[in-house]
């Protein structure tokens, strides 16, 4: 039975028809009636149009290398009741380098706990739909490539990418030294703060994509709760 005591944080971001940010080029999320009780049909149903990276979602290995995990072969295990760490980085502001030396404490966690979800909390959630959204704090790459050192295996940020995006270009840096070593980016997670800010000592997390055959990522709904390890 469901434990009626327990808190859930949803971590995603709702979908709204024409309002979700998305990269340059990517698919704009719409959804629409093709049916509807309204006007005399048999059910309430709805057609949409979504792209593997629309709002709150995980990067699979496949995104950027050809011979990487599609979403429908990666292992579950890393995104179902995962244990995960969460570093406060709200103090880095906009285009801002998120470096090793603000991880440290973060960093300490995942080696005590042998936690492989580290998620980073930038509070850039707020700007959500706004101009400014793609003005967040990026993760240097070191910094990736020493987190994947400590055994995290799944990335999450509450941002457009892990990567510096600009009018001029869109960053990929992290993007490769994440998926290039078989690791998973969860991007556009929402209420981070709210787990930074919970006072709770064990983060549990679930990240559960859709089964896309041979898809690069995929929609997922992120939530979190408190975990008894």
């Amino acid at each position: 039975m469901p434990d009626p005591s327990r808190t859930i944080i949803d971590l995603s971001h709702p979908l709204v028809s024409g309002q979700v940010p998305a990269c340059a080029g990517h698919p704009s999320f719409r959804a629409s009636h093709c049916f509807r009780l309204a006007r005399g049909d048999f059910a309430n149903v709805h057609s949409l149009a979504i792209g593997t990276h629309t709002g709150t979602h995980l990067d699979a290995p496949y995104h950027f290398f050809d011979d990487g995990a599609t979403v429908d072969r990666l292992d579950l295990s890393l995104l179902a009741s995962a244990p995960a760490v969460v570093a406060d980085v709200r103090h880095r502001g906009a285009h801002e380098r998120i470096a090793w030396e603000d991880l440290a404490l973060a960093a300490e966690e995942v080696a005590r706990r042998g936690a492989r979800v580290l998620l980073l909390c930038t509070g850039w959630a707020r700007n959500w739909a706004r101009d400014n959204y793609s003005d967040h704090p990026y993760l240097d790459a070191d910094a990736a490539k020493r987190i994947l050192g400590l055994g995290v295996r799944v990335i999450g940020l509450d941002t457009l990418s892990p990567d510096e995006v600009t009018p001029e270009r869109e960053g990929a840096d992290v993007h490769r030294v994440v998926l290039g070593n078989g690791g998973i980016i969860v991007e556009n997670m929402a209420r981070l703060d709210a787990l930074v800010d919970s006072g709770w000592k064990h983060v549990t997390v679930s990240l559960l994509p859709l089964s896309l055959d041979g898809c690069d990522g995929s929609p997922i709904r992120a939530v979190a709760w408190e975990g008894t390890e």
